[in-house]
């Protein structure tokens, strides 16, 4: 017979103590596995492995299942940045457990919470209901592009969502570089500003944007843009783009999320300037 922890282990690093009694082992066994060391009691009637999540385990001691935003971001998934805690899917009618520095986000969604996490699909719907649609659009072409979301999983995503609210999934596309440049997409698509992404230019290579052929927009990620060399080959790029007689505009992380009207201001300038509106 294996070991408890072994068992844990081969069930995802997390069990119930129903289930794992009914493959043999006693709530005595557990209990001493438990105080050895060997196995982690996370809540009454809940073990784990060593290697479990710190935020599926904090989700499991709130009561609950970890979904939203902190689900995403353990996935990966590009995540508009929120100042909260870990977002927990609470049973109906049912109050958090208390556990020593809770900070986390209650969520009170239709349906029965798993046992740990939700799927990346579950916690895009519940991330477009705690935080708008700017950060489930991005968020869904991040965890798209990732190869999380096959298309059977999109057409469930689009069908739970408001009617006002399909649109976002329509104009998606499975190839945004960023989450910044989903981001972009869809502010200027509220403008009537048809952006094309991911454009190939001879002698400058491929960049983020072009609008109306003549203006480059870029979005350098904060993780992308930091080194002297790559900011040295950025420069080059948008010297090569001058001679080819196109004005380039880039903006940095900082800019787009928190400084959004200096961003637009600029671009409409831009457009301006080079008569694509008045």
């Amino acid at each position: 017979m294996l070991s408890a922890n072994d068992t844990i282990t081969r069930l995802g690093g997390l069990a119930r103590g129903s289930t794992l009694q009914q493959l043999g082992f006693t709530r005595q066994a557990l209990a001493r596995e438990a105080e050895r060391g060997n196995i982690h009691r996370i809540r009454n009637g809940v073990f784990a492995t060593t290697a479990l999540n710190e935020d599926v385990r904090t989700a499991i001691e709130h009561g609950g299942s970890l979904t939203c935003a902190s689900l995403l971001r353990t996935q990966g998934v590009w995540v508009l940045p929120r100042p909260d805690g870990v977002h927990v899917w609470m049973p109906a009618k049912r109050h958090p457990l208390p556990h020593a520095d809770c900070g986390c986000v209650s969520h009170y969604f239709q349906g029965t919470p798993p046992l740990g996490e939700t799927s990346v699909e579950t916690a895009l719907r519940h991330l477009r209901r705690c935080a708008g649609d700017e950060a489930f659009f991005a968020a869904y072409e991040s965890a798209w592009r990732q190869g999380r979301l096959p298309r059977a999983a999109r057409a469930r995503i689009r069908s739970a969502l408001p009617r006002t609210a399909r649109w976002l999934v329509d104009i998606a596309r499975s190839d945004a570089d960023s989450g910044l440049e989903s981001l972009l997409r869809l502010r200027f698509h509220l403008l009537g500003i048809r952006l094309d992404c991911q454009v190939s230019i001879d002698g400058v290579g491929r960049v983020d944007f072009v609008v109306a052929g003549r203006l480059i927009i870029e979005a350098d990620g904060e993780e992308n843009h930091g080194s002297v060399a790559k900011r040295h080959h950025d420069r080059v790029r948008d010297a090569a783009a001058s001679r080819l007689g196109y004005e380039t505009l880039r903006f940095d992380y900082a800019q787009i999320v928190h400084d959004w009207a200096a961003v637009q201001a600029a671009i409409v300038a831009a457009l301006r300037r080079l008569r694509v509106i008045r």
